[in-house]
C-alpha cells in the first residue's frame, strides 16, 4: 500500500471514526472499503449504461425537423 494524507472536515472525520470502530476496523480501512465500493458502483453504472455502451455511430442524413419531432422517429408518436 502507499500511504496517502487526505483533509477532511472535523465532522466527517469524527463520523467516519465511529463508524469504524463500530465495526471494529481502522479508520483507514473503513475509507478504503467506502472507495472500493463507489467506485465499483460508479464503473457498472457506466458500463450498463446504453448511452455509454453504444458503439453504432448514424452516417447518414438526418431529417431537418428531427430535434422537434424526435418522438415521431424514435417512437412513431406524433408530437
Amino acid at each position: 500500500m502507499i500511504r496517502t494524507t487526505i483533509l477532511l472536515p472535523l465532522d466527517l472525520k469524527k463520523k467516519t471514526e465511529g463508524i469504524a470502530k463500530e465495526k471494529g476496523i481502522s479508520m483507514g480501512e473503513y475509507i478504503r472499503f467506502l472507495l472500493d465500493q463507489s467506485l465499483a458502483v460508479q464503473s457498472n453504472t457506466i458500463n450498463k449504461d446504453p448511452f455509454f455502451s453504444d458503439k453504432a455511430v448514424f452516417t447518414a442524413k438526418a431529417p431537418k425537423d428531427l430535434a422537434k419531432n424526435h418522438d415521431a422517429y424514435l417512437y412513431g408518436v406524433e408530437s
